[in-house]
């Protein structure tokens, strides 16, 4: 684990969180998620919904690894040609049970200390931005947070996913700062981590346990966001 002091917050103009995995626990969602698809498997009787979302989060690691441009037209043809089903049927499943089901729960998977950190960086005048693979206004909206910028893979000009830094960058220019002033804050190295560093910006990655070569922190209550508490610092 790189020490915590390797961030100079004062220089810091805009902060940038990945969503899914980085503002709310996943893996808790999941469970949640989990039981809900199983009791809907053994009502329908059929494992189409199942076999659709495990080929959809399958194939869109897949496509993120490759970085494909216009990866969503790649997603669609690559899930119709795996599950045999209609795209109006796969993109009604997804709709559901990865864009709307999961919002009932995300307000009680949001990490503690967020809505705090969230104000102490506009107390210091410092840009809030969300960079996402995933849409992200209705998830934000459901964990009480907002963010000046926010810009998500599908939007318009970018289309393509992490780790390629397209999205970044533009989110960078519409802030109007450049990397030295901007941190990216996510939960994988091999995503956000490498789209920070290709963009030059300095990623810090939410992770239980050190990862070797990169700044790491658990919680947002962790020293390292010490100085973002304090109202007065930097003014």
């Amino acid at each position: 684990m790189i020490a915590a002091r390797s961030v100079d917050w004062g220089s810091i103009r805009f902060v940038v969180f990945d969503v899914d995995g980085t503002l709310y626990n996943q893996r808790r969602l999941r469970l949640r998620m989990a039981g809900e698809l199983i009791a809907d498997t053994v009502a329908r009787g059929s494992l189409t919904n199942l076999r659709v979302l495990r080929a959809y989060r399958s194939l869109h690691e897949t496509i993120g690894e490759e970085e494909i441009d216009d990866f969503q037209a790649s997603l669609m043809a690559r899930i119709i040609a795996r599950t045999g089903q209609p795209a109006e049927r796969i993109e009604a499943i997804v709709s559901e049970w990865i864009g709307r089901r999961p919002l009932a729960h995300i307000a009680a998977c949001r990490y503690d200390g967020l809505v705090e950190l969230f104000a102490g960086l506009r107390r210091q005048n410092k840009a809030i931005g969300i960079y996402s693979d995933y849409p992200a206004d209705e998830k934000l909206q459901r964990m009480n947070l907002s963010a000046d910028y926010t810009l998500v893979a599908s939007d318009p000009g970018v289309g393509i996913l992490k780790p390629d830094p397209r999205g970044l960058r533009m989110l960078m220019q519409r802030a109007g700062v450049g990397p030295a002033q901007t941190v990216l804050i996510g939960d994988r190295p091999e995503r956000d981590g490498l789209a920070a560093r290709r963009a030059g910006v300095l990623p810090l990655i939410r992770s239980d346990g050190p990862r070797e070569g990169w700044l790491t922190f658990s919680t947002y209550s962790d020293p390292i966001f010490a100085a973002l508490w304090a109202e007065e610092a930097f003014k």
